[in-house]
């Protein structure tokens, strides 16, 4: 009809720009599906993961479920020596995906998704600036900046003496200050190495469980859990309690409670402090500092305290869901996904750290992208 406009239409909308976004883009483009992917690009581990930080995973860890445009492939692509990348710095990372987005050829729209919902059986997307996009599928893969973990003392710490690790990407302004890093895993312990790279006084690491080992490790071992996902639909949640328990304890010990051994010679004996099997007990804040009791009886006043206490899934928090969130399943924050990576409102498909509960702990991380890509693309074309 004369005067109508043209309806912005798309077969899969991507909301997010991450590894698993790209990754679900990538093999979807590949597999002729209309796609359309909207948010940041990387802009989780471009704003808010250190230009210094480096990955624990190694170049066998990538986004391509057809496994041609790999981490690998890149490296001998760039001519870069895989001796150089042990440990791979972030920004040779972050560089690889936007040579995978190329090489998949698929763009990205910068714009947001502020609304998603489905009011006729299309979901349509209202974007940040007011215009809409409409689409059969939609695949979300909503980043962990929305789902940091915080202590219930977090709010006695004054606003401009606490960060979160995902908020404190610079630490110039941390030269000569006394810091308490609130966890015991890897950001902890790489914020601690990063602020005592650029001069922290001292930096106190507080945290519950025993002081983890430092080595080298493989994460070899969870291949066979990848490979399982996919040969046999729904593989994880048919694992008995103890079998899921089995394999999370394998992935704690491996991935949390053995940290990376290039973090040693950063942190000085003088000036990094772990505090195992501790825990801050009380906060009294004071004119320009903080003090902290702890668990073992001592006492530390600082200049900030940062925490690395994790993440945990609330999809509530996903502000984008909000007009569809009474549609969907959700159990203690995470969306129920049926063996395919889809919820319980037809055509919309969630991965990444959401999909951990239903998938394994390693859905969290790179490794799982290709896995998910391909099963969640999979049954989009049936």
């Amino acid at each position: 009809m004369i005067g109508e406009a043209a309806v912005d239409r798309t077969e899969l909308l991507v909301i997010g720009a991450g590894p698993y976004a790209y990754a679900a883009a990538g093999h979807a483009q590949e597999n002729g599906i209309d796609v359309r992917v909207v948010g940041r690009p990387m802009a989780f581990w471009r704003e808010q993961m250190p230009a210094g930080m480096f990955l624990r995973s190694g170049t066998d860890w990538h986004l391509d479920a057809a496994g041609e445009h790999t981490f690998a492939a890149y490296v001998e692509d760039r001519g870069l020596s895989p001796e150089d990348l042990d440990p791979v710095p972030i920004a040779v990372f972050l560089d690889y995906t936007e040579w995978f987005r190329a090489h998949k050829a698929f763009t990205v729209d910068e714009r947001l998704v502020a609304a998603l919902d489905r009011p006729d059986g299309a979901f349509v997307a209202t974007m940040d600036d007011g215009s809409t996009i409409t689409a059969d599928k939609v695949l979300a893969a909503p980043g962990i900046r929305q789902f940091a973990n915080l202590p219930p003392w977090y709010d006695a710490v004054p606003a401009d003496r606490r960060a979160h690790t995902s908020e404190l990407v610079s630490f110039d302004d941390l030269a000569g200050a006394r810091v308490v890093v609130v966890g015991g895993r890897q950001s902890a312990y790489e914020w601690a190495a990063l602020l005592a790279d650029h001069g922290a006084q001292r930096v106190d690491v507080v945290h519950r469980h025993p002081t983890p080992t430092f080595a080298r490790v493989s994460w070899a071992f969870v291949d066979p859990h990848i490979e399982q996902t996919l040969a046999r639909r729904g593989w994880w949640r048919q694992l008995s309690p103890g079998d899921q328990q089995a394999i999370a304890a394998q992935f704690w010990q491996v991935g949390r409670l053995t940290l990376e051994h290039w973090l040693v010679p950063r942190m000085p004996a003088g000036i990094v402090t772990s505090h195992p099997g501790c825990e801050v007990t009380g906060v009294a804040v004071g004119e320009h500092d903080v003090t902290l009791d702890l668990s073992d009886g001592e006492r530390r006043t600082v200049d900030f305290v940062v925490f690395a206490s994790g993440y945990r899934a609330d999809l509530a928090r996903v502000s984008y869901l909000g007009p569809v969130l009474d549609d969907l399943s959700v159990a203690d924050g995470f969306p129920d996904l049926t063996e395919d990576f889809e919820t319980s409102l037809p055509g919309l498909y969630m991965t990444g750290f959401v999909s951990t509960r239903d998938f394994g702990p390693f859905f969290g991380f790179t490794k799982g992208c290709p896995a998910s890509a391909r099963i969640a693309v999979t049954a989009m074309m049936q």
